[in-house]
């Protein structure tokens, strides 16, 4: 997966993805608590508005790739819950494209970083 190749100096890919499970892991459990919201945008990008801490570089659309193959079911819930209020489902070829949002969803581009 792409947010694997995003490695510190010196740092294994076991390492790498140890970071990122514990990553998606509290992402998951916040978007079960309703801390993070998940908001689809006009284009059907995603994001996780609120989610600041714990990110270890991992991207949102890194992060929706997880959550469907790995999360569970409230987090699941949390996302069509989202599409629901958006109107519209998440279009995983704009994810793909890299269309994100810096700011919860206010703003959104497709810019690489």
């Amino acid at each position: 997966m792409a947010c694997e190749t995003m490695r510190k100096p010196k740092q294994t890919l076991a390492e790498r993805i140890a970071e990122i499970t514990a990553a998606i892991t509290k992402l998951d459990a916040m978007l079960k608590k309703r801390l993070v919201k998940p908001v689809v945008g006009p284009q059907g990008a995603i994001t996780f508005a609120g989610w600041v801490e714990d990110r270890a570089g991992v991207t949102d659309a890194c992060a929706y790739r997880l959550i469907l193959k790995k999360g569970s079911a409230l987090a699941l819930a949390e996302i069509e819950r989202a599409e629901m209020m958006a109107g519209r489902t998440v279009d995983r070829k704009v994810v793909g494209q890299g269309v994100h949002s810096h700011d919860g969803g206010h703003s959104w581009g497709s810019h690489k970083h």
